[in-house]
Parts: C-alpha cells; sequence; structure tokens
C-alpha cells in the first residue's frame, strides 16, 4: 500500500540466551495435549484426574460493576474534584455474580470456560480463553503501535515477580566468585533507586548489580552516571558490559517517576547501540496522575499529538488504541522497540488483587517460546480457579449455566476492563491529591523568635524546610527527600542517626505511622551508606481512604515535633528493636 512500509523483523536475541534455556527443548508432555480437544477421541493417553471427581461443582462471587468508581479526567484543567469514594464492603453498592460453572457445552477452547477445563492441566501459554482475550487486548488496546514485523506476543504468567524471574533465567547465566572467572560475570542495569525485589531475584545468581542515576523523570540517559555514561565508561576488570536492564518506568518503585516518550526514545537508542535487552516491569501503567503535572496537562499519548505517541515506521498516523483514557497513557518502551529487544511485564496485581498471582509477559515471539520451554518444567500456568474467575468476569458465559461480570450477567467486556481501570486511577489520584496537599502545607517549620538591635526590638517569623517531594505522575508513592541540614542536631550526629531516629519516632503511640526508609530501595552498599538516609517512601495507596488525611496530618506533626528536637538521647537502638515488637502487638490486638 502507498506510504506504508514493511516493519522490519524483531532482532535475533538468542545470543543472549543463558546455557540452559538454549537447551531446553519443547514439552512432548505438553504438545501432546493439542489431541485432547479433538471432538469425540476415547482418550485413554493422558494421565489426567477425572473432573467428575473435581469437588467443586461451580466458582462464584459478587463481583463489583466496572463503573462502581468515579473516573478522573484525561486532560484536567484542575486537580480532580469527583465524588469520594467509600470502601467496596460498604451497604448499597451494586454487584454482579460471577459463576464458573462446572461444564460448559461450548466447543471452542478460546470461549470455553468451566473448571471442567480450568482446574485440569493445561497449556503452559496460560487458559485458552483469557490468553485469547488478553493477546488482543495487548496488541490491539494497550499496544497497538509496535513497530516490528508481526508484532508482540504473549505468555501468562504467576504475577510480575514470576514474569521477572523467568526472564532472568532466560536471558543470563549463573554466576559464581567461587568458580568462574570475573571476565564471565553478566550485569544488569538499574535505576540508583529501585525495588528490591528484582534485586533479590538477581543477586543470588551472581549479575553485577550496575546503578544508573535518575531525576524526577526517571533513568537518566545522558549526563554523569546517566546510561551513556555508565556503557560508555565501562571498566572491563568488573565483568562483562551489562547486558541486561530492569526498569519501572511509570510510577517508579519507590520515586514515583513517569519517563517522558522522549527519554524512552534516548535510552532506546544506547541499548540498541551497545546491545541491551530492557527488561519493563510496569504494574502501574494505568496510574497515570494528569492532575500532578504543573502545567496540568496530559504527558501521554494523544493519537493526534506527534510528541506523545511514538511514531510507527509503517504509517504517518499512530493507531488508536479505541479508548481515549488509554490513549492518554505515557506508551510503554514497545511503543518505540523497533528491534524486538523489550521485555514487559503486566500484572493483575494492582488491578484486580495481588493474591491473584497472575499477569502475562509481552515479548517477541522468539523470546516468548524459550519463556513458554521454562514455563513448562517450571510453574506449568497459573492458578485454574484465579484464571477462570477472571476470564469469566471479564468475557462473560459462554453458555447459560455461567454468569459475567457485568449488568443482566454478561462480562464486564473490553469496553467495561477500561472503565474499571478508570475507576482505579481516580480513586488512586484522589489519595494522591489529598496526601500532597497536606505535606506541601506542612512541609515547613515555621520558627518565631526575637531580635534586637541597639535601638529596637522586633519578633522574626523564619520558616525551616523538613523535607520536599515532587507530586507523583504515577504509581503509588511519595518520594519524600528529608533535609536534615535544617535540623538543629544536624551538625552534633551522624545523617544516619538522625533518619532512623525520624523513622523510629513516627512509630511511637503519639503519631502512629509506618514509612519505609530509603535504605530499603538501595541496589548497592555504596548508595545505602551515602545518599538513602535522606528518603523515606510513602504509600498513599493501602490504607482506608478517611485514614488517608489524619495519617498524613500526623506524619507533618511527627516530623515538626522531631526537629524541635535538641537531643536525640530518648531514641536508641533499643528502641528500633523493639519497634517491630510494638508494631506486631498493636496489630494482634
Amino acid at each position: 500500500m502507498d506510504g506504508i512500509r514493511e516493519l522490519p523483523k524483531p532482532l535475533d536475541l538468542s545470543h543472549h540466551y543463558s546455557r540452559v534455556t538454549k537447551n531446553r527443548i519443547a514439552s512432548s508432555v505438553k504438545g501432546f495435549y493439542k489431541y485432547f480437544h479433538i471432538p469425540g477421541i476415547g482418550n485413554l493417553a493422558g494421565g489426567l484426574p477425572n473432573n467428575n471427581y473435581f469437588p467443586f461443582d461451580t466458582l462464584e462471587g459478587a463481583t463489583a460493576l466496572p463503573d462502581r468508581f468515579p473516573k478522573t479526567p484525561n486532560k484536567p484543567v484542575d486537580p480532580p474534584t469527583g465524588a469520594r469514594t467509600s470502601s467496596a464492603a460498604a451497604a448499597g453498592l451494586v454487584v454482579s455474580q460471577v459463576v464458573v460453572p462446572k461444564t460448559s457445552t461450548n466447543t471452542d477452547i478460546l470461549r470455553k470456560i468451566d473448571l471442567k477445563s480450568a482446574l485440569q492441566y493445561g497449556t503452559s501459554q496460560g487458559y485458552p480463553p483469557l490468553y485469547s482475550f488478553l493477546r488482543q487486548f495487548t496488541r490491539e488496546n494497550v499496544h497497538p503501535n509496535v513497530p516490528y514485523a508481526d508484532g508482540p506476543e504473549i505468555i501468562l504468567s504467576s504475577g510480575n515477580t514470576d514474569g521477572f524471574s523467568k526472564t532472568i533465567e532466560a536471558l543470563s547465566n549463573v554466576w559464581d566468585a567461587g568458580y568462574d572467572s570475573v571476565e564471565d560475570r553478566e550485569g544488569i542495569l538499574v535505576e540508583e533507586f529501585c525495588y528490591m525485589g528484582a534485586i533479590q531475584t538477581v543477586r543470588p545468581r551472581g549479575l553485577n548489580i550496575i546503578p544508573v542515576a535518575i531525576d524526577d523523570e526517571g533513568m537518566k540517559a545522558t549526563g554523569k552516571g546517566g546510561l551513556e555514561d555508565v556503557l560508555k565508561h565501562w571498566d572491563d576488570s568488573k565483568g562483562k558490559r551489562p547486558h541486561l536492564m530492569y526498569t519501572v518506568t511509570i510510577g517508579q518503585n519507590p520515586t514515583s517517576a513517569v519517563l517522558s516518550v522522549e527519554r524512552r526514545k534516548e535510552i532506546y537508542a544506547l541499548c540498541s547501540k551497545y546491545d541491551i535487552v530492557i527488561v519493563e516491569d510496569d504494574p502501574y501503567w494505568y496510574l497515570q496522575y494528569p492532575s500532578a503535572n504543573p502545567s496540568s496537562e496530559t504527558t501521554g499519548r494523544d493519537p493526534a499529538s506527534s510528541n506523545a505517541m511514538a511514531s510507527s515506521p509503517s504509517s504517518k498516523t499512530p493507531k488508536s488504541s479505541g479508548y481515549p483514557f488509554l490513549d492518554s497513557l505515557v506508551p510503554s518502551y514497545l511503543s518505540v522497540d523497533t528491534e524486538g529487544r523489550v521485555v514487559r511485564l503486566d500484572t493483575f496485581s494492582k488491578t484486580v488483587a495481588p493474591g491473584c498471582r497472575l499477569g502475562w509477559i509481552t515479548a517477541q515471539p522468539a523470546l516468548c517460546e524459550r519463556l513458554l520451554r521454562i514455563t513448562e518444567s517450571a510453574t506449568q500456568q497459573p492458578s485454574g480457579f484465579v484464571q477462570s474467575m477472571i476470564a469469566e468476569m471479564i468475557m462473560g458465559p459462554q453458555n447459560r449455566n455461567g454468569r459475567g461480570g457485568g449488568n443482566d450477567d454478561l462480562g464486564w467486556q473490553t469496553d467495561g476492563w477500561v472503565r474499571w481501570l478508570e475507576g482505579l486511577r481516580g480513586n488512586y489520584e484522589r489519595r494522591m491529591q489529598t496526601m500532597c496537599h497536606i505535606f506541601e502545607s506542612g512541609k515547613q517549620l515555621v520558627k518565631t523568635g526575637r531580635r534586637r538591635s541597639m535601638t529596637d526590638d522586633w519578633s522574626v517569623v523564619d520558616t525551616v524546610s523538613m523535607f520536599d517531594f515532587v507530586w507523583p505522575l504515577g504509581g503509588m508513592f511519595m518520594w519524600i527527600q528529608l533535609n536534615f541540614e535544617s535540623h538543629p542536631l544536624w551538625k552534633k550526629t551522624s545523617p544516619e542517626k538522625l533518619s532512623r531516629g525520624l523513622w523510629i519516632h513516627l512509630t511511637t503511640p503519639k503519631y502512629l505511622v509506618l514509612v519505609c526508609p530509603g535504605s530499603l530501595f538501595a541496589p548497592t552498599d555504596q548508595i545505602r551508606e551515602e545518599r538513602s538516609f535522606r528518603y523515606l517512601r510513602i504509600c498513599f495507596a493501602a490504607a482506608d481512604e478517611e485514614e488517608i488525611a489524619p495519617m498524613s496530618h500526623r506524619f507533618v506533626e511527627g516530623c515538626k515535633s522531631f526537629w524541635a528536637k535538641k537531643s536525640l538521647d530518648d531514641i536508641d537502638e533499643d528502641m528500633a528493636e523493639d519497634v517491630e515488637a510494638r508494631l506486631l502487638s498493636l496489630h494482634m490486638c
């Protein structure tokens, strides 16, 4: 067709596969499953338990309707002021009853949702109906502009931790200082403050953990400590130059940063130059807050804006997702992935519930095939209970015995799923606004005093900045930078003791707030020792909505009280050891 040129094929990444991954072959047992679905076949081959002996006749649950929570504007003029919501358990909420039947009469395995199939041994790609929905949603709605031929493939996972673990297994070799030479040591690039669950996955494998400098937007491409600086000046005595990058680009954990499309292009170009695979962990993608932007304008991907959406090599006008909400969001690295070097991790943990342990991996087909081989001999598949319930809730019943999560017992469908995501964004955005306004008005300590001259005596009002922060553009966290230089004990004690003292002080009965110290997110000992004392991560997502304001006020008052201290003699390490016991005793009560 005129004006459209052919998309490039994704690169062959097999040179990055681990030795074990290269040796994996398809499961002959799983491959045999395709014959089980032949209509009328007398199956004497499979080692399957009889489904009539499963103790569950149906799987049922009361489910919210997609429009339960009010949404917020994609391009707000003012901060969101919509009606606040009460707990999901409050009386009067309209619900739907989801029912997964024991047996469905539907013969299409991509539409057949029942316990007979969901609780049986299945394919490692995922429960066929849910896999089919998520694949279509991923390719047509979430990432409609992936710029390589034939687009990406997906495979379901047991959440992003599982997805990341399998990705690392596929793309890195284990290294041991006692057996291997330094020149064989592989490495992974991470933000200088990052999600430590990922670090705990790669550290036992012996990977060299390489921090990259960040700013308010996220990982830096250039400048001191930025990606280009790290790669250009790599010291081979530390091992191989890193070929992997782990990054959270939306609502970065812990800093809440959101990486722009322009920055993504810069970083992607460097990853292309130095042959790096980008592992994009994106549990907070739907939680982007345009109202936190100083200009109150979205930084998303309006299809009409060339600055918002990465241009596709195949056309002048990028495809729309079909939903203004999704189009308004900053797109994934996949939108600029011309070479197929991006692995994206999605999860239901933040959109349904963490206990689902369900997510999916999006990547080029060849890499997904290798991840499928790993899954076949590891988890095999996510829980059939969870997959069937979510499939029934979204897709709806495929015969008269089932009931979906929407009106008239129908499923939410794609429209309903997107509306649910909009409502979640709205609720978390309002929480963020509440906390930020309280912190903004309380971050400075007002001090009054009197000064005298030879002729006059007058009162003086000084303000002292206790902490600062950037309003989160996404995610669930606020990243607080503590200004300990303004504390009266700054020159009399160590920064670490001040940081530890504040943390303990905030947990005392008068304030009773628990925050995460920055040290928990430092990927290296050097960062933890040199800079982590300055930071706290505060989550505005988990607490009940009516508690957000009181907790925020208690944090501010706790900081003010701590800044008034002339001594830390009443705070010692014995108290630190007592904090956990005290908090646990409160929980038990």
